[in-house]
Formats: structure tokens, C-alpha cells, sequence
């Protein structure tokens, strides 16, 4: 029992050797009581604090919003050359807002800017009544798409993160899963198109959009992405940043002033841009096909089985190397993912990552009619 015991824990040892170091609470010492940094190719926490606290996201809700907004353009259920009609109810919110009149009409794009850019409640509204039919209907959907995204402490009531209703209190979220809704809202690349915009306008340049995320002016690499506020809530960002093929997200909550939410952020990401990089790897050289016995195919072309990045230590990123075993032959059949050898990814002496190398394609056995043929040919050319 004693070596089943020391065993398992030298595994355990060996595995968490090959993760990158996550830095303690008190090395950043944020000022925000809630807290997370994510990789946003991987999904690797690189920090947190009390990132699974359940907290009110006031306008950081709208992340959840727009994915559900480009999902559905995505899917062709509503148009990028669609007029969003304004409701007397997505007039009627409070708050930030571009003061829409009821019945005026709006592009798709100036909509999806002010909600972006200036976080306006009423085109928030307005675009959740274009794709669900109703504000209710939007939400029960807001709420099905978190659950998909494993958003396990998350509950919305609206679209907004206004948090006059009565039911409020019930509209909650982390840090944690507000990563995972900006990671899935980056995949789609229309929404950059509006996240990255400092200041700009609609109707017809009569109306001024000027951003809340102070920090696509002033940090470097900014990518977005959303910004909140509540008396309640207090001061809520998520904020993406690229650098050097490297993108990050930085959730803060609940912070006390305006200033205090960007520093944070901005730290979080200093952090990560400091301390990681990405590698993705490949062959040193073209692999070379494996030789398929008695195959309906004489060879088959390997391939790696995944081709993401890895997240690995910056100070790591100058000595990584790869290394390919291939199997010289194979008997047919060949199944489509059978491995036919491993590449392995180190820095020094270390082991970053094995990837299996894969038939991209099943390679049927020769049929015995089919083999005998082929021996008939050969004979014949040999006579």
C-alpha cells in the first residue's frame, strides 16, 4: 500500500512539474476582489482569486448578449443587412443607451457598435427582441448557452446587467465564467470589428459613441472586450489583450472605483505577458508516409492528431524541440486516427507535450481478388 501510495503521489508530482506555475494572490496584490486570467487559445487559468465568487456582472452581461446576437447571424437566423426595430420596452432601459425612440430603426452593425462601444441597454434590448421575439425568450436562451459553456454559478434575468428589477439579486455571475463566455465570443471574428474602436458614430455621424474600455487607447495589444457598472455590482471589466500570437483575458469584479478595475486589469495582463507564450508545435521536417502492408493504398500520409498551441513558461520558448517516432510499416487494415507514432515536444530535458501522429484516413485491406490480381500483374511484368 505504502508503494501504491508513493507511486501515485511521484505521478502527481510529475504531472503538476508540466503545468505552468499559477502566481499567488498575493503576488499581484490586486486590488479586485474577484479575479481571473485565462488563455484564450487554451483555456488555461493562469491566476485566480476567488474567481468561482457569484457576483452581479452589471453591464459585463452583455458579453453573453452579443455571443447569442453573432450565433444567431452565424446561423442565418437574423441578417448583417437586417433594420432592428426599437421596442417601447427596449426604450423604456435605463442606464447607458444611444436614447432610441420607439419604432426608430437601426442597422445590425450601428446596433452592435453602441452596444460594444458605449454598452447602450437600449439597442441591447432591441437586438435580443430581433432574435428571440421577446427580452424573456432572449434570456431563457442566455441562460441555455451558459449551461452549455459549463457556466456552472451563472444565472441572468436580462440582457443588460441593469439590476433595478425586482429581480435582480438573482442575476449572478463569476469572474471564472465570464472568462469562459469571452473566450467563446472571441472565436467569432466579426464582433473584433467593434471592440477594438476607441470612439466613433451612428446616425449618419450625428451621435458620438466613445468607449468604456479605457484601455483600447492606452494599453497596448487591446482586443476588447466589455466593460460594467452597478451601484451594486460596483466596477466590472473583461478585458482581452494580444501580444506576440498570445491572447489573454483579464476579468476583475466588484471593484470600488473606475481606476481600480483598469489597473487590475491591466496587472493580470502584464502578468500574463510576461510569464507565458505560446508555442505551437511541429515535424522538424515532413513526415514521411508509413508503408501500409497489404493495403488498398500502399502508404498512408501521417499527420498530427492536433496541431494547437501550448501554453508553456516564456522563459521556455527559445529551447523547445521536437522529436518524431514513426512506424516504418503498418499491416492493413489502417483505421482513420490509428496512431502511427508520436511527436514530442521538450525544452531541454523537459517534456512539454507528446502528440500522437495519426492516419488521417481508413486504408482498407487488399480483398483476395484484388491481391491475386496484383500478383498476376507483377508476374506478368516480370516475364
Amino acid at each position: 500500500m505504502r508503494k501504491r501510495i508513493a507511486a501515485a503521489m511521484l505521478i502527481l508530482v510529475f504531472l503538476c512539474a508540466l503545468l505552468p506555475a499559477r502566481a499567488g494572490a498575493e503576488a499581484l496584490a490586486l486590488k479586485a476582489p474577484s479575479a481571473v486570467l485565462m488563455d484564450a487559445a487554451t483555456g488555461t487559468v493562469l491566476y485566480e482569486s476567488n474567481d468561482r465568487e457569484r457576483l452581479r456582472p452589471a453591464s459585463v452581461t452583455k458579453i453573453m448578449t452579443l455571443l447569442l446576437v453573432m450565433e444567431a447571424l452565424d446561423a442565418g437566423r437574423i441578417g448583417w443587412n437586417d433594420s432592428v426595430t426599437a421596442s417601447a420596452a427596449a426604450v423604456a432601459k435605463g442606464g447607458s443607451q444611444v436614447y432610441l425612440k420607439e419604432g426608430e430603426q437601426m442597422t445590425m452593425d450601428e446596433m452592435l457598435k453602441s452596444v460594444v462601444v458605449s454598452s447602450a441597454n437600449d439597442c441591447a434590448a432591441a437586438l435580443a427582441e430581433h432574435v428571440a421575439g421577446s427580452e424573456s425568450a432572449f434570456v431563457e436562451r442566455m441562460n441555455a448557452r451558459a449551461a452549455e459553456l459549463g457556466m456552472k454559478d451563472t444565472h441572468f434575468v436580462n440582457c443588460t446587467g441593469l439590476d433595478d428589477g425586482p429581480d435582480a439579486a438573482g442575476h449572478l455571475t463569476t469572474a471564472y465564467d465570464i472568462a469562459l463566455m469571452s473566450r467563446e465570443l472571441l472565436r467569432h471574428d466579426a464582433i473584433r470589428k467593434y471592440t477594438s474602436i476607441w470612439m466613433d458614430t451612428v446616425r449618419d455621424g450625428k451621435f458620438g459613441l466613445s468607449n468604456t474600455n479605457k484601455l483600447v487607447r492606452f494599453y497596448n495589444g487591446t482586443t476588447g472586450l466589455k466593460t460594467g457598472f452597478t451601484s451594486a455590482a460596483g466596477y466590472c471589466m473583461s478585458a482581452t489583450a494580444a501580444r506576440d500570437g498570445m491572447e489573454l483575458i483579464a476579468v476583475v469584479m466588484h471593484c470600488t472605483t473606475s481606476p481600480e478595475r483598469f489597473e487590475s486589469a491591466k496587472a493580470l495582463l502584464d502578468y500574463g505577458f510576461a510569464n507565458y507564450a505560446l508555442v505551437t508545435p511541429s515535424p522538424p521536417e515532413k513526415l514521411g508516409a508509413v508503408r501500409v502492408e497489404l493495403g488498398a493504398s500502399p502508404y498512408v500520409q501521417p499527420e498530427p492528431a492536433s496541431g494547437g498551441p501550448i501554453l508553456i513558461e516564456k522563459g521556455l520558448k527559445n529551447s523547445v524541440e521536437t522529436t518524431v517516432e514513426l512506424q516504418k510499416s503498418v499491416a492493413a487494415p489502417v483505421e482513420k486516427g490509428q496512431k502511427l507514432g508520436t511527436m514530442t515536444v521538450k525544452a531541454g530535458e523537459r517534456v512539454l507535450a507528446s502528440v500522437p501522429i495519426v492516419a488521417p484516413a481508413r486504408v482498407e485491406r487488399l480483398t483476395w481478388g484484388a491481391l491475386a490480381a496484383a500478383i498476376a500483374r507483377r508476374m506478368c511484368l516480370c516475364a
